[in-house]
């Protein structure tokens, strides 16, 4: 009985690595970010992105993170629960040649529950009706995860109630496309 594929892959939209195609576990459940979804997301962030310190939860494929590094984020955390997503992920990092990446295999909210360290853009992509978003939100304003005015994106279910926002957490971009409905908060946003 020939043995079924176990990878996937996905194409980077733009940056440095335009064009290239990835590849990573294919996972039960595990379904990478749309096209269309990371192309708006990262024209949303393109002001800021370049030189930015990222953290991707929930990594999965990689498609936020990897898609941060070929448009210059000076650094990514990819946290994977996954052994053998996490395997790939690091695999196809090295096939890049992106030494400002590391993997971190644990779960999210384990992660978050470690030592914080400061980012500028968080991206919150957990299985849809996980209910995971919430308390990782809550977790990251709780202090020490995020920079004064960090980006938050996160991503539910189209048919899902989205997490209550800390205070000063302000909704900067929301979309739906298909089943997915999408949101680029602005942590402590200015008044």
């Amino acid at each position: 009985m020939p043995r079924r594929d176990t990878t996937s892959r996905l194409r980077l939209i733009a940056g440095k690595w335009r064009g290239r195609k990835v590849a990573f576990f294919a996972a039960p459940g595990l379904r990478p970010t749309p096209d269309r979804v990371r192309e708006t997301l990262f024209n949303w962030l393109a002001p800021i992105i370049e030189g930015a310190n990222c953290l991707d939860l929930f990594a999965g494929s990689g498609a936020l993170g990897i898609e941060a590094l070929s448009r210059g984020a000076r650094r990514v955390t990819l946290v994977e629960n996954n052994s053998a997503v996490a395997e790939c992920l690091q695999s196809q990092l090295q096939l890049l040649g992106a030494d400002n990446a590391e993997v971190v295999r644990a779960e999210a909210r384990h992660y978050l529950a470690g030592t914080a360290q400061c980012f500028d853009i968080v991206f919150l992509d957990p299985p849809y009706q996980s209910h995971f978003v919430q308390p990782c939100i809550d977790r990251l304003a709780m202090g020490g995860w995020l920079v004064p005015g960090a980006w938050v994106y996160f991503e539910t279910a189209r048919d899902e109630t989205p997490p209550d926002l800390p205070p000063g957490w302000v909704v900067q971009r929301h979309k739906t496309a298909g089943q997915v409905a999408y949101y680029l908060v602005r942590s402590d946003a200015p008044a």
